[in-house]
């Protein structure tokens, strides 16, 4: 069986990256069972062993407000792993000792990466390493993740404590056994890690002196009632502390008995609570009295303060003035390289390949060997005309996500979370919210599911009908395809004002629902900006992955599948007749239904109606619609044929409808597992189609009016 190590740490705190460092491409991605909170995993072999790294999610507390708090300590607790590496940031150490304390109690083999320790050396700070490891009985490890400094120390001593955990395992084996293994293990260790003879600190740190003698010998009371009872076996320091607390989920699920839970009463009774100060505030305050006395003596810092380049940076970036519009004139440059003349080059080129060699030399294969002529136009009209121009936007794709992971990894996400605060609290929001509704540039699902960290109900309901608006990655062919059409020469601008327009709809949207359906008061924001760092091209390389990874998997899914399916309808009348006139097909016939809705708007023909329809599946595939409706499957005949049908005025009503309508089938699962309520999805159905429909009507009916259609 292999080993788990645990990583634990504060968000921001550099885990991921010591993640991505240890385990490279051997990492896998999903849910915790039954939450939609992230879950990684990494296997990696050292030092003779297996070892499974767990990257929990980032907390600040074992206390459970959060779901990713929750997450964590559950895994901790029930799942109890070999190994904690507790991640503290060191530019930030008195926070971050406040989870290393709560570790602590938990009396599991633990270890602190000590990251970040070359941004406070150059802030003139140092921390002396051997003195916090003996004030915290803790092994402690000095590392920087992002340049995987002290990395390969980390894992060293790491991998000598999972020995000593496989060592005292022996134990239960026999006397004989036991002299037979710790002989062949003095012999690996040596080998691998030559000479063994720095001094190891015991795994249990003295928690003791966090407390004063009264709740300390309160605790230690409560810990010889409950020690044998399930859910504290094996904890029962942890477990005892937080029945202390008062902490909901302990008090809930450990199965006291009357006689038990009388004598926590009495136990409790005899630290008594003031009006203003509770036995929660009593832990947190010695804590915290503990944590910086320690401080005081192992932090040793200059006596003037030194400006670091973040600080230089952030006067600027965070500019009460210049920061929003800088954060767009950011946006801009990035649309500018996506859409203008390296990510068009690319995509003509991917373009080409597809729509040229490839589907020609499919056809010419199936042609030689005497396929039906219904099979060919299935795999090169059907399969590679739909698909295939989608994934023609592949690189441009690639380029946006490589651009949003830098801001994301260099820390100025957060920065702009910040700079967003104050706008977003005038229409009843805080910056907190600013973060799933930035996600939602990439996809909505994971970006709807991220408002569980939003704590107020209201805020959350508000956020999850409004970021739909932001146009997620799933609608980008469509702008790429469209603009390529009819907006050529403007291609960085057209699609700026595309996003631009989101945000402004999501504004106004958000501003009205506050004064009408969503009334209440603003919530409170306070966040930590993390410093700047410079982001590796291995961490780059897995994020790009991961993103990339599910536009892949939908296009062999759900687009495959679809296409198909489009294929079919489009091809053959409703008396299951092949036919050579799409406008004789099913197909035709289900869009001339729907399209008089769409006739003010620009677009009233079916093959219009029928594209969006099949949005509904995923946005991806109302280009490829397009490609099998006109038979196309590159982008210079796709450009043609919606030249024959669209005017440029009514192909921006198009992208506008596209941008603002209902999202994919999976986002809208997403909203109703968020909402829990099917009269608020219905309502954000309802708002989302009649925001998109009255913001595109009023496109191209003022556009006619000023004389642009």
């Amino acid at each position: 069986m292999p080993f788990h190590i645990a990583l634990l740490g504060n968000p921001n705190c550099g885990k991921t990256t010591l993640f991505n460092a240890v385990t490279g491409a051997s990492q896998y991605v999903g849910n915790w069972p039954g939450v939609t909170v992230e879950k990684k995993e990494g296997k990696f072999r050292r030092g003779g062993l297996d070892v499974v790294m767990v990257d929990l999610p980032g907390i600040y507390s074992l206390s459970p407000y959060t779901p990713e708090e929750i997450v964590s300590r559950q895994y901790i607790t029930d799942e109890q792993p070999d190994l904690i590496i507790d991640i503290v940031d060191a530019t930030n150490l008195e926070r971050n000792l406040y989870l290393t304390t709560q570790l602590a109690e938990l009396g599991r083999p633990m270890i602190i990466a000590l990251n970040m320790i070359d941004m406070l050396e150059r802030r003139g700070i140092t921390i002396d390493t051997e003195g916090l490891e003996k004030e915290l009985g803790i092994p402690v490890c000095p590392i920087s993740a992002s340049k995987s400094t002290g990395v390969d120390q980390l894992l060293h001593r790491a991998i000598h404590m999972l020995h000593d955990v496989s060592h005292e395992e022996d134990l239960s084996k026999g006397e004989g056994q036991l002299k037979s293994r710790a002989a062949e293990l003095h012999r690996e260790l040596h080998h691998i890690h030559g000479d063994l003879h720095e001094s190891h600190l015991p795994y249990h740190p003295i928690v003791k002196s966090f407390y004063d003698w009264k709740v300390s010998a309160a605790i230690e009371a409560i810990e010889d009632v409950i020690r044998d009872l399930p859910g504290a076996s094996g904890i029962p320091r942890f477990a005892a502390v937080k029945l202390f607390e008062g902490d909901p989920i302990l008090v809930k699920n450990l199965p006291l008995s009357d006689k038990q839970r009388q004598m926590v009463e009495e136990i409790l009774n005899s630290v008594p609570e003031t009006p203003l100060v509770d036995r929660q505030m009593m832990i947190a305050d010695q804590r915290y009295k503990f944590i910086c006395g320690v401080c005081s003596r192992v932090v040793h810092k200059p006596e003037k303060p030194v400006v670091t380049v973040s600080d230089k940076i952030d006067r600027v970036l965070t500019h009460k003035i210049l920061a929003i519009p800088l954060f767009f004139v950011i946006m801009l440059v990035i649309f500018v390289i996506t859409f203008g003349p390296p990510g068009s080059f690319l995509t003509d080129t991917v373009s080409g390949f597809i729509s040229g060699p490839l589907t020609g030399a499919v056809r010419t294969g199936l042609s030689s060997i005497h396929t039906a002529q219904w099979a060919v136009s299935l795999v090169c009209d059907g399969i590679l005309g739909g698909v295939g121009s989608v994934l023609s936007f592949l690189p441009q794709i690639m380029i946006l996500f490589f651009f949003l992971s830098i801001l994301e990894d260099s820390g100025y996400m957060s920065r702009a979370a910040f700079i967003m605060d104050r706008p977003l609290r005038k229409i009843g929001l805080t910056g907190r919210s600013f973060v799933p509704m930035l996600m939602g540039f990439g996809c909505t699902v994971p970006a709807v599911m991220a408002t569980r960290t939003l704590e107020n109900e209201r805020d959350k309901r508000l956020t999850v009908l409004i970021t739909p608006f932001m146009s997620c990655s799933a609608k980008m062919p469509v702008y790429a395809l469209f603009i390529s059409a009819f907006f050529a020469k403007n291609k960085p601008l057209v699609i700026f004002s595309i996003y631009l327009l989101g945000i402004a709809i999501a504004i106004l949207a958000g501003f009205v629902l506050k004064r009408t359906v969503l009334k209440g008061e603003n919530s409170t924001f306070v966040m930590e900006l993390p410093p700047y760092r410079l982001p590796t091209l291995r961490g780059l390389c897995i994020h790009i992955w991961e993103r990339l990874k599910d536009f892949l998997l939908k296009a062999g899914t759900v687009l495959l599948v679809a296409s198909i399916i489009i294929w079919f309808l489009q091809s053959f009348s409703t008396s299951l007749d092949m036919v050579t006139d799409s406008s004789d097909s099913i197909l035709a016939a289900i869009g001339t239904a729907i399209a008089p809705i769409f006739a003010p708007l620009g677009f009233g023909f079916w093959q219009a109606s029928v594209a969006l329809v099949s949005g509904l599946a995923a946005k991806e595939t109302v280009v490829s619609t397009f490609g099998i409706l006109f038979g196309t499957a590159d982008e210079a005949s796709s450009v043609a044929a919606l030249n024959s049908v669209f005017t440029p005025l009514s192909a921006f009503s198009f992208l506008v409808f596209v941008l603002l309508y209902i999202p994919c089938f999976a986002a809208l699962s997403a909203i109703r597992r968020e909402m829990r309520s099917a009269k608020w999805t219905a309502f954000a159905i309802v708002m989302q189609l009649a925001v998109a429909w009255a913001a595109s009507f009023l496109v191209y009916q003022g556009g006619r009016l000023l004389g642009l259609g």
